[in-house]
């Protein structure tokens, strides 16, 4: 196991703006680190720079002590699943996870016993002698994960593995992957747009967008201390409020609705704010309280009301601010046209850069 240092890289094309800019993070050894943001961020990018396929512009990349910046994809010590799976469609699920070893020479007894290992740990044992065309769309995902894995590499990159299959499948791959990198022990930068998906498979997440790296951090950090509005809002769900500072103190500050009512919110230790700013407070849907009109923050009109099973979802006006509100499933919740007060949980403000 060993860690992965992108040390400002960046990539740009021609005199074009940079693709990617200054992303500067290290990955843990064994750490299963996923790339997230929506389409044309610069994740997948980032992800071939790792992998050789493309040239920084700016920036070194480390694996370990060792610079691998110039060095060929070949030469990197890297296993690479693809959005499209890239399988030989002539060879059998055996001989396509061996494929590896082959290029490398490895003897055949030697083959033999880390094909057999590899197909055990993604569950496809039973399968070695089977064409790849008879085979399910997260069976041949799982075969190319074995294929990455059989070869032993420092650095295990995934591109999007998922994208191609329907919901269930989505669910059952990803458990397998997860299982089988932690197994291995393996050093993983995963790439996906899928918030759902990146919350649940990863240790960390570095949230990108328009090739800026926004935020790093666990699930948790990501999605109840969110660093900018755009993170506040990409993960999950979010209502992003302006607002202006009343009074600061150390870990937080009183701040002012542009909506009216005032709320408590906590800030990160390297967000300064001073009376008068004018910031942008977070605030999830599950942390807005419905309560009688007059009595909470502030109040508003029920615009929609949506029945989801154990909760129910609300799109809730106040003038020209739109909120969404998640409540425990009643029989007195209101409908729409009913006016309500709202108010926000204890501690579950949180400013973020805009």
């Amino acid at each position: 196991m060993i860690p992965v240092r992108l040390d400002r890289v960046g990539k740009r094309y021609g005199t074009n703006e940079f693709v990617v800019n200054d992303i500067d993070v290290t990955i843990g050894s064994g750490e299963f680190f996923t790339l997230l943001g929506p389409s044309g961020c610069g994740k997948s990018t980032t992800l071939r720079m790792i992998a050789g396929f493309v040239a920084p512009t700016t920036g070194r990349i480390l694996f370990g002590e060792r610079e691998v910046t110039s060095t060929p994809p070949n030469k990197r010590g890297t296993g690479m699943v693809f959005q499209n799976y890239a399988l030989f469609p002539h060879l059998n699920v055996a001989q396509n996870v061996a494929y590896g070893l082959v290029t490398r020479k490895v003897p055949k007894p030697e083959r033999t016993r880390r094909v057999e290992r590899a197909l055990e740990s993604v569950g496809l044992g039973a399968l070695a002698d089977r064409p790849i065309d008879r085979l399910s769309g997260g069976q041949q995902q799982r075969v190319a994960l074995a294929r990455a894995l059989v070869i032993s590499p420092e650095v295990l990159l995934l591109d999007e593995p998922l994208s191609n299959l329907d919901a269930k499948l989505r669910e059952e791959t990803r458990t397998e992957i997860r299982r089988a990198q932690r197994e291995a022990g393996i050093t993983s930068v995963y790439v996906t747009h899928d918030q759902a998906e990146a919350m649940a498979m990863s240790d960390r997440i570095a949230v990108l967008d328009a090739g800026r790296l926004h935020q790093v951090g666990t699930p948790r950090e990501i999605y109840h201390r969110p660093a900018t509005a755009f993170v506040a809002r990409f993960i999950g769900s979010s209502n992003v409020l302006d607002a202006e500072v009343v009074a600061s103190s150390p870990d937080g500050a009183v701040v002012e609705l542009a909506s009216g009512g005032r709320v408590e919110a906590a800030r990160p230790a390297d967000l300064a704010v001073a009376a008068g700013d004018r910031v942008a407070v977070s605030v999830r849907p599950e942390n807005l309280r419905l309560t009688a009109p007059g009595t909470g923050t502030l109040d508003a009109v029920v615009t929609a009301a949506e029945f989801t099973g154990a909760s129910s979802q609300f799109d809730v006006a106040c003038g020209d601010l739109e909120l969404s509100v998640t409540a425990p499933d009643s029989a007195e919740l209101p409908r729409p046209g009913d006016t309500v007060g709202l108010r926000v949980d204890p501690g579950h403000a949180w400013l973020v850069r805009r």
